[in-house]
C-alpha cells in the first residue's frame, strides 16, 4: 500500500504543494473544483499587483472627480468664471498678482487664485479637467472603434481590402500628428462656423474630437491587422469555416476574443496621449477658448505669469504629472496581468 504522501505511481508528493495547487482552484455549488476563466486568472494577477491597484485608484479618482465637478464646486462654494479679483480689490496688487502668500491660497481659495482675473483656481482645475478628460475619453473610444473594426477587416479579408486600407494608413501614418493638428483645427472649426460669428465651445470640442479621431486609429488598426493576419491560420479559424461559420460569426467568436487584450493595453496608453494632445492645442490656441476652463488653458496662463507666480503653475502641473504616470503604470499592469510572460 502506498502512503497518504504518495501517488498512484509510487512517487513522493508534497501535502503542503498540492494544497497550494488546490487553492487555486474554484469550488462549484456541489464541491467539485472547477477551472478559472482568463479574465478571473487577469483580474487575480492584477490584483496582486499594487502599483496597478494603486494606479487603478488613482486614475478612477480624477474620472470621478471631474465627473462630480459641479457637485464639488457647490460645494465649495465658488465657480471657475466669477472674477473674485474684480469682486474684492484687495485680493489682487497693482499689477494684477495675488495679495497673499504662494497665488494667493487661503481658507477661502484652496489653490490660490487667478492673476489679473482672479478667478478661483481650485474650481478652474476641476472643470479643465473636466473638459480635457471628456474629449479625451471620446476620442479614444471612437479611436479604439474605429481601429479595431479596420484592422480586424483588413486583416481577416486580405486581397484588395487588406491593400488599399494598408496604403490609407500609411498615408495617414504621413502626417506629423502635433502639426497637423494645428493646422486642421481651423479648417474643421469654419465647416461648422461662418466666418466672423463666434464659435461655441460644444463647436471646439466636436472640431477637436474628430481631428484626432481622424488621425489617431492608424496604429491600433495596424498592430491588430498583424494580429489578425496570424490568427486566421489557425486551426480553430480553419475549424469554423469547415463547419461553415459565416465570417461575421468567426470575427466575433474566434478572432475579437484573442485581440483583446492588444485592444485594452492600447487603449490604456492611448487615453494619456489625447490628454496631453488636446492640453497642447489649448496651450497653442487652436483648442478650447476661454472662459471655458481647459487644462491646457492653465498652462497657458500660467506659462505667462510663472515668474512673479510660480505657485500657479503647481497645482494644474502636478495633476497632469500624476494622471499621466498612474495611467501609464497602469497601462504596464494590464499588459502584465494578460501576458504575466512579458516582464517588465
Amino acid at each position: 500500500m502506498t502512503s497518504p504522501s504518495q501517488t498512484a505511481t509510487g512517487k513522493s508528493e508534497t501535502p503542503g504543494l498540492a494544497a497550494k495547487g488546490l487553492k487555486k482552484e474554484k469550488k462549484g455549488k456541489n464541491g467539485e473544483l472547477v477551472g478559472r476563466s482568463p479574465g478571473q486568472l487577469m483580474w487575480a494577477r492584477f490584483k496582486r499587483d499594487r502599483t496597478g491597484v494603486i494606479c487603478g485608484i488613482v486614475v478612477l479618482a480624477f474620472f470621478v472627480i471631474a465627473a462630480l465637478a459641479p457637485v464639488i464646486a457647490s460645494i465649495y462654494g465658488k465657480d471657475p468664471y466669477t472674477l473674485y479679483g474684480s469682486d474684492n480689490p484687495s485680493l489682487l496688487d497693482e499689477f494684477g498678482y495675488p495679495m497673499g502668500a504662494n497665488g494667493g491660497i487661503s481658507g477661502d481659495f484652496w489653490f490660490g487664485i487667478e492673476p489679473s482675473l482672479g478667478r478661483d483656481l481650485f474650481t478652474q482645475l476641476l472643470y479643465g479637467m473636466r473638459t480635457s478628460l471628456g474629449i479625451s475619453l471620446a476620442v479614444t473610444v471612437l479611436v479604439v472603434l474605429t481601429g479595431t473594426v479596420l484592422g480586424v477587416t483588413a486583416g481577416y479579408l486580405g486581397g484588395r481590402t487588406d491593400y488599399w486600407l494598408g496604403r490609407v494608413i500609411d498615408f495617414l501614418l504621413a502626417f506629423p500628428s502635433q502639426l497637423t493638428f494645428v493646422a486642421f483645427m481651423p479648417v474643421v472649426v469654419a465647416v461648422f462656423v461662418p466666418p466672423g460669428d463666434e464659435t461655441p465651445t460644444y463647436i471646439r470640442a466636436i472640431a477637436l474630437i474628430l481631428v484626432q479621431w481622424a488621425l489617431g486609429w492608424m496604429g491600433l488598426a495596424r498592430l491588430l491587422r498583424g494580429q489578425v493576419l496570424s490568427l486566421r491560420e489557425r486551426e480553430f479559424v480553419e475549424a469554423a469555416k469547415i463547419t461553415g461559420a459565416s465570417p461575421w460569426r468567426i470575427i466575433t467568436k474566434e478572432l475579437l476574443p484573442n485581440v483583446v487584450t492588444p485592444i485594452l493595453v492600447q487603449s490604456t496608453y492611448m487615453l494619456p496621449l489625447f490628454v496631453t494632445a488636446e492640453a497642447g492645442l489649448s496651450y497653442l490656441g487652436v483648442g478650447i477658448m476661454e472662459p471655458t476652463p481647459d487644462w491646457g488653458r492653465l498652462f497657458h496662463t500660467a506659462g505667462m505669469v510663472y515668474e512673479n507666480d510660480p505657485t500657479f503653475l503647481l497645482f494644474p502641473g502636478a495633476a497632469m504629472v500624476i494622471f499621466v504616470l498612474c495611467f501609464n503604470l497602469l497601462g504596464d499592469s494590464v499588459r502584465d496581468a494578460f501576458d504575466p510572460k512579458s516582464g517588465r
